[in-house]
């Protein structure tokens, strides 16, 4: 950090991103991308004729897309925001809803940029401890009196609660916004949506970088009540008022209107999870329950940091932490059939090695 940084920033802990190293080919499984690319209507509509319309800024409000969005869903277009990414529209959260008075709270175990953003802008914050088995008990939420921001299904765990629980501590904390991140709702996951028609307090995050197979393309949006979204755009008017670049407002477009195709995909990494899963059983791992598209694992053989370096050094890349609490286990990104069964030989070849 050079002299000129601001003192305010001394103690930010920043977001360390899934490593994306070039030094060889890996087979990918650390950061929860789809195995699969766009569909073909995809690849149609970011083509020349629309890379030409480049010197031109895209529409600022995201009108057909909102629309499309609006529509598929089943709400207005004032129901919908759009972001880049859902990471930047976390960080609208954070910036539209909390303060010194209006603090925020959320798992200890979940997305590592919710403190990120909290420490960032100087709110206040509660991490709230996930039961054994890292389970997110509804009942620590339930008139917390803070802003609440709750990945659903959680990440690195795998694990989600029920749209009755969501529900609950909804309306047990009228007063502030309860923010549901779905990134991975698409795999097997309940959507809160429909709560939004009843609670105004209920902002739903999603994302096209999952189920969509547009992780490159930085896609993100919020449904929610007219008055929440509008506090969105008024924070996004005053940092970036083009945050939806052209070419991935075409590609979101055509992915919308070959759902098809992204659900065939979605039941693929579905099949895929419970085989991994059972196969890693066999080998004496312990899985959490999965409704996403990775999952969160562990060998008693083999610590997790450990597994993590093995695997790499063998051309295959999960995700591992060292905090403590999870130190020990590894999350894996389900992929093809055939980078799964690549994965699962290079676990055997490092257990017969430990013996």
């Amino acid at each position: 950090m050079s002299r000129y940084m601001s003192a305010r920033f001394d103690g930010l802990e920043a977001y360390v991103p899934g490593e994306q190293p070039q030094d060889m080919q890996y087979v990918k499984l650390n950061t929860n991308e789809s195995p699969f690319p766009p569909s073909p209507e995809v690849l149609s509509a970011v083509n020349a004729a629309e890379t030409q319309r480049l010197n031109r800024y895209p529409d600022p409000e995201g009108k057909a897309l909102r629309e499309k969005l609006a529509e598929r869903y089943g709400v207005t277009p004032d129901n919908v925001f759009l972001a880049n990414g859902s990471d930047e529209l976390l960080f609208f959260a954070f910036m539209a809803f909390c303060d010194q008075g209006r603090p925020a709270a959320f798992p200890n175990i979940s997305y590592g940029f919710y403190p990120v953003y909290a420490q960032l802008l100087g709110i206040p914050f509660t991490e709230v401890p996930l039961r054994e088995g890292f389970v997110l008990d509804p009942k620590d939420y339930c008139v917390l009196n803070r802003n609440i921001f709750i990945a659903n299904p959680n990440a690195p765990t795998g694990r989600a609660i029920s749209v009755a629980d969501i529900e609950e501590i909804i309306r047990t904390n009228p007063n502030h916004v309860v923010l549901i991140d779905e990134a991975y709702v698409d795999f097997g996951g309940e959507s809160c949506l429909p709560l939004i028609e009843k609670y105004d307090n209920l902002l739903v995050c999603q994302t096209f970088s999952k189920f969509r197979s547009l992780a490159g393309g930085r896609l993100g949006f919020a449904l929610a009540s007219p008055g929440l979204i509008a506090d969105l755009e008024k924070i996004k008017y005053s940092t970036n008022s083009y945050n939806i670049n052209r070419l991935t407002a075409a590609a979101a477009l055509a992915t919308l209107d070959s759902n098809d195709y992204y659900l065939e995909n979605s039941r693929k990494i579905q099949e895929n999870r419970a085989y991994t899963t059972a196969e890693l059983a066999k080998l004496g791992f312990e899985t959490l329950p999965s409704v996403t598209n990775f999952i969160f694992t562990r060998c008693p053989r083999v610590e997790g940091g450990t597994l993590y370096r093995e695997l790499k050094t063998r051309g295959v890349l999960v995700r591992h932490w060292d905090k403590l609490e999870i130190s020990d286990w590894c999350r894996v990104t389900i992929g093809t059939r055939e980078q799964m069964d690549i994965f699962l030989d290079k676990v055997r070849e490092i257990l017969k090695e430990v013996g």
